[in-house]
């Protein structure tokens, strides 16, 4: 009994291996994606440097008053519950390191090593990145009397940690779902919807839930997306030099260029 079910196992682990080698990208036309996706993250520092200087001197921004007060115009219970979802990883640390890494085993089992470390990675380098500017620029939270505020935490409030938690690991995967996978199976859309749907409505959440200013927002959209684009450009690098895959043979990667070129 136990042998026919390390055999069932084994079957099945084999089964979806096919699938996801089936769906994967040729290799150069993934490093193309993957330098283009870097560099416009690279962009990003020297706005969120501009930012983070401004609101280190100017804590409390009229217009970051009159954003929070639209978004919280027209609250009800099940936008209030919705937003409070959408935010539900960022205040679960545990279960939210338990996802990360049930996600990085997944990775691991169907032989994307490299990939599974660098999720575990990015998310840990993203919190602590993100603790250290927080007492760099130490900007105090919206409060009660100037908005409303429906889910308090405790903490400076720049650049916001839920956004830049939700980059680090779901804009991760949208990234791996661009670079990695071609979308001939169904589960490739989803592999691209549900991350950049936990991305954009972070965001939104954090302002209308009173936790943070919109500036807070941009700032960790801003310098999550930095983060993202130089692990995206450290993964190209490794990938290239087979570090916990195969290693490219650059004769054979040149012949499928010139095959796919002259198609």
């Amino acid at each position: 009994m136990k042998n026919q079910m390390q055999e069932s196992m084994d079957t099945a682990m084999e089964q979806v291996q096919k699938e996801v080698d089936s769906g994967r990208e040729p290799w150069y036309r993934s490093s193309r994606r993957t330098q283009i996706l870097a560099l416009v993250y690279f962009i990003q520092f020297a706005l969120f440097t501009a930012l983070a200087w401004f609101v280190h001197f100017n804590p409390v921004l009229p217009v970051d008053v009159v954003i929070t007060k639209e978004f919280q115009e027209n609250k009800s219970p099940w936008l209030s519950n919705f937003m409070i979802g959408v935010s539900f990883l960022g205040n679960q640390a545990v279960l939210f390191f338990v996802l990360i890494v049930l996600t990085a085993l997944a990775f691991w089992l169907v032989r994307l090593r490299l990939e599974a470390l660098i999720i575990v990675t990015l998310s840990i380098i993203s919190s602590a990145v993100n603790f250290l500017v927080k007492l760099l620029v130490s900007r105090p939270r919206p409060t009660p009397h100037l908005v409303d505020v429906l889910l308090g935490a405790n903490g400076q409030s720049f650049p916001s940690g839920h956004v830049m938690s939700y980059v680090a690991f779901w804009g991760l995967l949208f990234s791996f779902g661009v670079i990695l996978f071609n979308r001939k199976h169904w589960w490739h859309y989803l592999f691209l919807i549900i991350p950049v749907l936990f991305v954009v409505l972070v965001g939104p959440s954090r302002i209308y839930l009173g936790d943070h200013w919109a500036s807070d927002v941009i700032g960790g959209y801003l310098f999550g997306c930095l983060l993202l684009g130089i692990t995206l450009w450290i993964y190209l690098r490794l990938k290239v030099q087979g570090t916990w895959t195969p290693k490219l043979d650059a004769n054979r990667t040149l012949l499928r260029v010139r095959t796919h070129s002259d198609k």
